[in-house]
C-alpha cells in the first residue's frame, strides 16, 4: 500500500480526542515560538532580534545567507558598527556599517550615514527621497553576532514559496499522524 497509504488510514483512524491533543499541542508549539520571540524582544530592546542579510552588500565580512543576532541599547551610535535599520517606503530592513556619524547641536540627537563594505558609495540613494542621514529610529539594532549559512533556509523558503508549503505540510501531517 505503501507511505501514502499508511499516512491516509492512520488520519482515518484518528480519535477525535486525539485530534484535539494534537491541536493543542501545535497550538503550544506555535505559543511557546511568540513568546520566545517576544522574550528576545524584550531582552535585546530590538524590534527584530535576529535577521538575515540577504544581499552581497556586506561581503566579505557577512555573506548572504548569515543570521545577524542584534541589540539596540541607549548608547550612542559609532562610525564602524554595523547596523541594521528599515527606509521610509520599503519593507526590508538593510545591514550597513556606518560610515559617519553628525550630531546636531540644536538637540544633541545624532544622525548617521551607512554604506555596504562591497558598495562603492554610501547609502544615500537607498534612503527615502530627500533624506541626507538616518535617524535613531530608523534603527533596528546593531550586530553583535551572527551565525554563518543558517540563514539561508529562510532565503530558500521565501524566494521558493512551494517548498515552504510542502515543508508546512509535512509538519502538519507528522504532528497529525504521531501517536505518543
Amino acid at each position: 500500500m505503501g507511505w501514502i497509504g499508511e499516512t491516509v488510514d492512520s488520519v482515518k483512524s484518528l480519535q477525535i480526542r486525539q485530534v484535539l491533543t494534537q491541536a493543542v499541542t501545535l497550538g503550544m508549539i506555535v505559543t511557546s515560538a511568540l513568546i520566545i520571540w517576544k522574550a528576545l524582544m524584550s531582552v535585546t530592546g530590538s524590534e527584530s532580534p535576529v535577521v538575515v542579510v540577504l544581499s552581497g552588500s556586506m561581503e566579505p565580512g557577512f555573506k548572504r545567507g548569515d543570521i545577524l543576532f542584534l541589540r539596540m541599547s541607549k548608547e550612542p551610535i559609532r562610525a564602524g558598527e554595523i547596523v541594521v535599520f528599515n527606509v521610509d517606503g520599503r519593507e526590508i530592513p538593510i545591514v550597513h556599517r556606518v560610515i559617519k556619524v553628525h550630531e546636531r547641536e540644536d538637540n544633541g540627537e545624532v544622525d548617521v550615514l551607512t554604506k555596504g563594505d562591497n558598495n562603492y558609495g554610501d547609502d544615500r540613494l537607498l534612503y527615502a527621497h530627500g533624506q541626507l542621514w538616518l535617524q535613531r529610529h530608523h534603527i533596528m539594532g546593531r550586530a553583535v553576532g551572527f551565525l554563518p549559512y543558517v540563514g539561508w533556509v529562510t532565503i530558500i523558503m521565501t524566494e521558493k514559496p512551494i517548498i515552504k508549503y510542502i515543508l508546512i505540510g509535512a509538519l502538519g501531517l507528522l504532528v497529525i499522524t504521531s501517536k505518543g
